[in-house]
């Protein structure tokens, strides 16, 4: 069904090779929605258990210690045998330490082949609900149709906010108009 061709993912070409990989044997299957629901769901378990994340980055963990609790936890949450064998090929593959990026380039593969911009939006605060249905409507209006808004918050930024779509930036956060004004100041004096 689908190849990878063309790298899109930032995380590099490994990420996108085990992506594209997993986007195919997918689309063989006709189980392709299906897994990107357990992909997102692996994304989040990552996320959210420190356990996990330090059984992913240990260099000491034998591979096949490491491959037995992974299997166990990953049947224990539920995922299905499409997800626990991909993450046996990529845990025997010695490639554990980059599953986030795999898991990112899968979700920027599918959003890819699915017509769906990715804008990573980061703000000082979190957005209400009526600022993230602004936003998309902005985006919209931009000729962005159907976009896809992952939000981060950085409280550097002090305000404002920071939209990247593909290899475009836009950058209207307080911290860099203040750092704008200061070089502006510097080049006067």
């Amino acid at each position: 069904m689908a190849s990878g061709g063309a790298s899109i993912s930032s995380s590099g070409g490994l990420a996108d090779r085990y992506a594209a990989a997993l986007y195919s044997l997918a689309g063989d299957q006709n189980v392709l929605d299906h897994v990107v629901e357990q992909m997102d769901g692996l994304g989040r378990l990552v996320d959210e258990s420190e356990t996990f994340r330090r059984l992913l980055s240990s260099p000491l963990v034998d591979v096949n210690t490491a491959n037995k609790a992974l299997q166990a936890a990953l049947i224990e949450q539920g995922f299905g045998k499409t997800i626990t064998d991909f993450v046996g090929v990529v845990t025997a593959n010695r490639r554990l330490a980059a599953l986030r990026s795999i898991i990112v380039a899968f979700a920027e593969l599918v959003a890819q082949k699915r017509g769906v911009v990715v804008a990573d939006v980061t703000t000082a605060h979190p957005l209400t609900d009526v600022q993230e249905q602004q936003l998309r409507a902005r985006l919209i209006e931009a000729g962005y149709g159907n976009v896809n808004i992952q939000k981060r918050v950085d409280p550097s930024l002090l305000g404002g906010l920071v939209v990247k779509i593909g290899a475009r930036l836009y950058d209207t956060s307080l911290k860099s108009r203040l750092q704008r004004l200061q070089y502006a100041m510097k080049g006067a004096a």
